[in-house]
């Protein structure tokens, strides 16, 4: 496997397609959409790409590679005519345009193109920690930042981002307390997430040598 820098093309095409992504996005789904963790990726990810940042890169690596393959499998499983999570019912909704759904297939991709990157560039192993902090503080901030589904009345606009009050969209959960549900989804993440995605990219792609 070469490593060295990451081609001009692939930058230039993966600028091209957020450049369509992030209007469309806006318009349909809104603003806190981009607080999804694999939206904030995406984002990343393109810093990344042109900083030539094996940094960054591993980081939206150690980020993504769980939860998007989950939603490949629950896709997949729709295509079959399983019922699946539900993570990926919204691609199968027609009150959404095919085009725009149709770009939401980045969750299938972009972790591809993430594991190239960090095995051409070298895998940074800082990559864990500084994605479980930033990942609690997204986290953190979707709760602060967005009323749970249902509320009325309230200042905060009501979301629930990343999971952050429940696995439903229309209410929240009711089996414990939203501060210890909240610190579930974060162990979950760290623990059922970004950490088998570190141990897995250590050994796909370790770090580059340093030259004698």
């Amino acid at each position: 496997m070469h490593r060295g820098r990451i081609p001009l093309w692939v930058r230039v095409g993966y600028s091209a397609f957020i450049a369509v992504l992030v209007p469309a996005y806006w318009r349909t789904y809104g603003p806190a959409n981009f607080l999804q963790v694999c939206d904030v990726a995406a984002g990343v990810t393109l810093v990344g790409l042109w900083a030539q940042s094996r940094l960054l890169l591993s980081v939206e690596a150690v980020a993504i590679l769980v939860p998007q393959t989950v939603w490949v499998v629950d896709f997949a499983g729709r295509l079959a005519g399983f019922r699946g999570l539900g993570l990926t019912d919204y691609m199968f909704n027609p009150a959404y345009p095919r085009w725009i759904r149709g770009l939401s297939l980045f969750h299938g991709w972009l972790p591809i193109l993430l594991l190239w990157a960090v095995r051409r560039l070298g895998y940074d192993r800082r990559a864990l920690g500084i994605q479980t902090v930033a990942g609690a503080a997204l986290l953190l901030t979707c709760y602060a930042a967005f009323a749970p589904p249902g509320t009325v009345g309230g200042r905060r606009p009501v979301a629930n981002v990343n999971y952050v009050y429940g696995v439903r969209q229309d209410r929240p959960q009711r089996w414990m307390p939203p501060a210890a549900w909240l610190a579930v989804v974060v162990a979950v993440a760290v623990l059922g997430m970004f950490v088998p995605a570190h141990l897995l990219l250590r050994r796909f792609a370790p770090p580059p040598r340093r030259p004698r």
